[in-house]
């Protein structure tokens, strides 16, 4: 069943289907494939969810 009460946001970078989307959800960060959004999604503390980040913004990679 697709979820449609979540708000799931994707990169204003995507210009295709194949995107990522995340949400925030009851104190989580979850992240699913926008091609396949009926399975189910990744889900991350706040706090891996930063380090995540953190470790994408210092690998200089943004695209």
């Amino acid at each position: 069943m697709r979820d449609t009460t979540t708000a799931w946001q994707r990169s204003s970078y995507c210009a295709t289907s194949g995107c990522v989307e995340v949400a925030q959800v009851d104190g989580t960060v979850r992240l699913r494939d926008s091609k396949n959004p009926e399975l189910p999604a990744l889900i991350f503390t706040p706090a891996e969810w930063n380090g995540f980040q953190d470790r994408v913004l210092a690998s200089g990679e943004t695209s």
